[in-house]
């Protein structure tokens, strides 16, 4: 739930919200550095929007970042007619906001709560997170009223993100130059109380349906949304590993961060999946594959009541199990995650699949009548061979941490 006074990015789809990071470029040449902040923002999983002063935008373009962002860029405190008190909408929609490089008139102005632009007041109005790494020369971040508004900050509960020593571009040695990127990032994935524990792992998680196609027209498919795939995708990108999602067809959003590889059928599944195994730490298998295929694909349209076919009597034939299949072969080391999706006997049908499956979890969960498929929470078991415990219902985005969880515990 959404914290009172703050609204959460939800996609057009009605898949989950995911954490939003707003982050502040000030005039500074080391802006341009912001830009792989960003891009390094939206490996781990997260929304950026930017907020830019305008001496800011004299080093790096508006344009710039609304490419890399695919979200409007905001500068002046009145250029969005539609939002009469942009600095306020700007502050709740921010579930972190990082000032970055951030000079010292910016610093002092916070420090002070003095708000006279876009950025500042942004700053003034949030009430998530604020971080600030600064840049600027020696001289200046050594002052005296410098180091005396950054204390001040770090009082006020600021997180600080301190420039390092290096050559700075005015041409002097010394303190001043913009903390590393990817020290700025692990600053705020902190501060958004994300984990780091998949960092280095590789992650490959099928999601979705899939379709098999009887002509040009029709085809067998199910329910699956591919709403738990795709939160597990996401879960695992924010805790730092490399995902690859192989999807079915669904309507979601790529997640940020996330190799997606689509694909229409279970063959075609199988195919991508398998070239992502080997490689692969921890495999979720989430997806719903349809056990069953038409023998014959027709090459059009069958028309009822013709000598075209009986359309109720269309032979079928069995599609690969891609998580026997692919969990058969797994090294040691390699964790693997099935899903049981069952109308009964949920937890006796989980255990069944657990032995024949290879796998090390099976998260079991009883759907139809309006569970599971479709739905943005979900109530589930989880089984191994050492224990078998329910979950409450809960968001399929926390459900996906605790899948996750659960594989880094077999990864010991």
């Amino acid at each position: 739930m959404a914290e009172k006074g703050r609204t959460q990015a939800v996609s057009m789809t009605g898949s989950a919200p995911c954490k939003t990071v707003l982050v502040g470029v000030t005039g500074c040449i080391a802006a341009y550095k912001t830009c792989e902040i960003v891009r390094l923002l939206q490996k781990a999983g997260v929304r950026v929007k930017v907020v830019m002063t305008e001496h800011a935008t004299e080093f790096v373009g508006p344009t710039t970042f609304r490419a890399l962002t695919h979200e409007t860029v905001a500068v002046g405190l009145f250029d969005d007619p539609s939002d009469p008190i942009h600095h306020v909408s700007l502050a709740q929609e921010a579930d972190a906001f990082l000032i970055a490089p951030c000079t010292a008139n910016v610093i002092a102005k916070i420090a002070n709560g003095l708000a006279d632009d876009l950025l500042t007041t942004t700053a003034l109005a949030t009430t998530s997170p604020l971080i600030v790494a600064p840049a600027m020369n020696v001289n200046m971040y050594e002052n005296g009223a410098t180091r005396y508004n950054i204390g001040k900050l770090h009082i006020r509960g600021v997180r600080i993100v301190e420039a390092g020593d290096g050559y700075l571009a005015c041409g002097d040695v010394g303190r001043g130059r913009l903390a590393e990127p990817a020290d700025i990032v692990s600053a705020v994935l902190e501060e958004l109380g994300v984990r780091r524990d998949l960092s280095g792992r590789h992650v490959m998680i099928t999601a979705g349906p899939t379709i098999e196609p009887i002509d040009p027209v029709r085809y067998i498919t199910n329910h699956s949304s591919g709403k738990t795939g795709y939160a597990v995708a996401r879960a695992a990108a924010l805790r730092g590993a490399d995902v690859t999602l192989v999807s079915g067809p669904v309507s979601l959003p790529a997640p940020e961060g996330v190799r997606v590889v689509r694909v229409r059928t279970a063959r075609e599944m199988l195919a991508a999946a398998s070239e992502s195994f080997a490689a692969t730490d921890i495999g979720v298998f989430a997806a719903a594959v349809a056990d069953m295929r038409p023998k014959e694909t027709a090459s059009r349209k069958l028309k009822k009541g013709t000598a075209d076919a009986d359309l109720g009597t269309i032979e079928l034939v069995e599609n690969p199990d891609i998580l026997a299949t692919l969990a058969a072969g797994k090294r040691d080391g390699q964790v693997v995650v099935g899903f049981a999706a069952e109308t009964d006997d949920v937890v006796a049908n989980a255990q069944k699949k657990l032995a024949t499956k290879h796998a090390d979890l099976i998260v079991g969960n009883e759907v139809g009548e309006g569970r599971a498929f479709g739905t943005d929470d979900n109530e589930v078991w989880f089984v191994s061979a050492e224990e078998t415990y329910d979950l409450p219902l809960m968001s399929k985005d926390r459900l996906a941490d605790e899948i996750l969880d659960r594989a880094v515990q077999f990864l010991g």
